[in-house]
C-alpha cells in the first residue's frame, strides 16, 4: 500500500508505531503520548507535518521539545504542542 492510497486509519496507526520507536527513550515516551492524545483529531494537512517531524533528527527533537534550542518556524507550532501535551497535568505517563 502506497502513502496515497493509505487509509487515514491506516496512517494514524503507522505514524504512531513510528512515534513510539525513535532513537532516544524520552522521545518514545514523549511522542507516543502525543500520538495518543492527537493524532486521531489532525486534519490530513497536520498528518503531513507531524510526519514531516518524524523525518528529522532525534536529537535536534530532544532538543527542540526540551527547550535547549528553538524549533525551526514550520514545526514551531507543532513542537509548542507536544511540549504541551507532554506537560499536561493529565498525563498518565
Amino acid at each position: 500500500m502506497t502513502q496515497a492510497t493509505e487509509s487515514p486509519e491506516h496512517r494514524i496507526k503507522r505514524l504512531s508505531m513510528r512515534s513510539m520507536r525513535r532513537g532516544i527513550k524520552e522521545m518514545d515516551i514523549i511522542l507516543s503520548r502525543y500520538a495518543g492524545a492527537r493524532l486521531s483529531g489532525m486534519s490530513a494537512a497536520e498528518l503531513d507535518r507531524y510526519e514531516a517531524l518524524l523525518d528529522e533528527n532525534d536529537q535536534d527533537l530532544y532538543q527542540w521539545v526540551s527547550g535547549q534550542k528553538p524549533a525551526p518556524g514550520p514545526f514551531a507550532p507543532l513542537v509548542q504542542d507536544i511540549v504541551d501535551v507532554a506537560c499536561s497535568p493529565n498525563r498518565t505517563v
